[in-house]
Formats: structure tokens, C-alpha cells, sequence
């Protein structure tokens, strides 16, 4: 009988590396809403097209990673 693979859903790690003041509005509460307060802190979230979405908004303040 063959394996079944488990199918963990991708992660995706998230650094603040530049701060958002000075930019937009849109910009602080999409840093806010990822989770980043603080400089240099850093979250996982499972990679989801919503998510991407907002990484993409503010690819300039943050680092991006994929968890194995």
C-alpha cells in the first residue's frame, strides 16, 4: 500500500525590516495587521493568496521567507 504525504500547508516568514513611518496609512495598518510592531520582529503565517496579497503591498518594509 502506498504512503499517503501529509500535506502541511506552506509557511511563510515575515521580518520587519524598515520602518513603516513616513509611509502610508494603508501601509502602518497592513504591517499592523501581519502582526509587526516592532523592528526586526518576526511572525510565520500559512501562505494564503490573502496574505500574498499583502506582502506585496509592502514588499519595501518587510523580509520574506519560506519555512520548510
Amino acid at each position: 500500500m502506498a504512503k499517503k504525504k501529509s500535506t502541511a500547508p506552506a509557511m511563510v516568514r515575515v521580518t520587519l525590516i524598515k520602518s513603516p513611518i513616513g509611509y502610508s496609512v494603508r501601509h502602518k495598518d497592513t504591517v499592523r495587521a501581519l502582526g509587526l510592531g516592532r523592528m526586526h520582529q518576526t511572525v510565520e503565517h500559512t501562505d494564503t493568496p490573502a496574505l500574498r496579497g499583502m506582502l506585496r503591498m509592502v514588499n519595501h518594509l518587510v523580509k520574506i521567507e519560506t519555512v520548510e
